[in-house]
């Protein structure tokens, strides 16, 4: 008899054929199962405990996914398809997961009717190209005034924890911040979100500039100035050292005085040469020596020491200035200006605001809230609306949310479906069941039955047109998001589609785990 020959080691844990693909996709929907309920206007939060007791509470996918210790290798991947979400448009991160995880059970019912997974793969990408082509459909062709941008903002900060500030007047400081800096195209990095606690949520507001967590070098510098000239240098205020580790071997009084004149000397020429440049407020990434503040105080200047390289360009973007490598014959055009510099006080903090006004290239929303689970989640919806709405103008349009989109892109893969010959045609009516797990999971979460609310749905939209949930109450009703105001950038519905396919069909693809301990 032949020996075994065995290729793998002892610890290698095997899986191959259908439990493979049967645990793949138990993992799938678990990781859809763990956002689901977070889905709409009604969704529930979740509270994250890691290993080190630290607390996050929040009703964002893309956090949740992100908290979540997740182990299996399928998992992974649909968070990963979340995460690609997230980077790509900013929003839509539960949607995709949820998506994803519904492909997947639909796909095991196929599975278990003995169709090949090659056929339910084929099947899927067509319906997906269907799928983006009816998105193009229902596309508005609205202008993107201000009206319509707040409404999309409004939509991508629904369900979120926004505190006893409204979505509206959020969404109103959202669009003001992406107009700022959109001059032809829009400067994503320009638009700094910063938090700090202490104060109720509705003391957030816009600022037309950057804010800084620094200290000033000195208590005896000022604490305003109005028309500001700034500067960022990157070089250290300090006495220069040589390349060359070097000794001097002083033997009188005299040299030492000399040795300590010239120390000073340099020290005070680093605070000559700023305020003979007319600067008002230095900012500088490097160590400023005690002396040199000293100098600098005396001078009136504003300095600020071991600012972050990322700070230093926020700030240099927002007052039109240069990162300067010396203080020394300082050209005037590399200098920015500020209609004001002001070291605020938020409890027991400090912090920089610099305000470029309207020429600022860059802008500041400063959230408030009492708490930072309350500044966290306000940080995470706001963001999530900045992405929606420079999406929304990028990308170009947007579309009818509370699951409209869905039900009109479901009809239109299941009628396209009816024209697909073979075995493929199920896999296609299938993707269509899928989609409409979107507005059957928000139906849910409203407090309406799923079954019969996607039953109105379907008639509400080959009667109306377009048809989705609407919050009313403590229930929901059938409607026109549009009327209501409920917009989605066309971008994250295209994004969610496309990532939540991509992730379901690789799933469907593997037939053997093998997993080293």
């Amino acid at each position: 008899m032949q020996q075994p020959l065995y290729i793998l080691t002892e610890d290698t844990q095997r899986t191959q054929g259908r439990s493979a693909q049967e645990s793949n996709i138990r993992a799938g929907k678990a990781v859809a199962n763990a956002v689901r309920t977070t889905l709409g206007p009604r969704g529930m939060d979740k509270m994250l405990v890691d290993a080190s007791g630290t607390v996050v509470v929040t009703n964002d996918g893309a956090t949740i996914l992100g908290e979540m210790d997740i182990e299996h290798p399928a998992a992974k991947m649909i968070v990963e398809a979340a995460e690609t979400q997230e980077e790509a448009v900013g929003d839509g991160t539960t949607t995709a997961a949820v998506l994803a995880g519904e492909l997947l059970v639909r796909a095991e019912d196929l599975l278990d009717a003995d169709l090949h997974p090659t056929v339910v793969v084929e099947g899927y990408d067509e319906a997906a190209g269907i799928a983006l082509a009816a998105i193009d459909e229902v596309t508005l062709q609205e202008a993107l005034d201000d009206d319509l941008l707040v409404r999309v903002a409004e939509s991508s900060m629904t369900g979120k924890g926004t505190g006893d500030v409204s979505a509206e007047t959020l969404a109103d400081r959202v669009v003001a911040a992406v107009r700022h800096v959109t001059d032809g195209d829009i400067d994503r990095e320009s638009i700094h979100v910063t938090t700090h606690t202490g104060a109720s949520s509705s003391a957030t507001r816009l600022i037309e500039g950057v804010v800084v967590d620094k200290e000033p070098l000195s208590d005896a510098m000022p604490r305003s100035i109005p028309d500001a000239t700034v500067a960022v240098v990157d070089v250290k205020l300090d006495v220069r050292k040589g390349a060359v580790d070097t000794e001097y071997s002083i033997t009188s009084v005299d040299q030492l005085d000399a040795a300590l004149d010239a120390e000073e000397t340099e020290l005070r020429g680093y605070a000559s040469a700023l305020a003979d440049a007319g600067v008002d407020v230095l900012f500088c990434t490097k160590k400023i020596d005690d002396r040199v503040a000293s100098h600098l105080t005396r001078a009136g200047i504003l300095a600020f020491g071991n600012v972050s390289g990322s700070d230093a360009t926020a700030i240099a973007r927002a007052v039109g200035a240069r990162r300067l490598g010396t203080v020394v014959d300082i050209d005037p055009d590399d200098l920015g200006h500020a209609d004001a510099v002001d070291i605020e006080r938020f409890g027991g903090d400090d912090l920089v605001v610099v305000e470029g006004g309207v020429a600022a290239a860059a802008v500041t929303l400063l959230l408030r809230g009492g708490t930072e689970h309350v500044v966290d989640e306000l940080e995470r919806a706001v963001t999530d609306a900045v992405d929606g709405v420079v999406a929304a103008v990028e990308s170009g349009g947007v579309v009818p949310g509370a699951g409209a989109t869905e039900i009109a892109v479901a009809s239109r893969v299941r009628e396209a479906a009816s024209r697909i010959a073979g075995r493929k045609q199920l896999a296609v009516e299938a993707f269509a069941d899928a989609v409409e797990a979107i507005p059957r999971t928000l139906a849910e979460n409203t407090g309406m039955d799923p079954i019969d609310a996607l039953v109105d749905l379907r008639t509400h939209h080959e009667r109306e047109g377009r048809a989705g949930i609407i919050a009313s109450g403590r229930s929901g009703v059938v409607g026109d998001p549009v009327e209501h105001g409920i917009l989605d950038p066309a971008a994250v519905k295209r994004e969610a589609i496309g990532s939540a396919a991509e992730a379901a069909t690789m799933i469907l693809r593997i037939d053997d785990v093998i997993a080293a301990r």
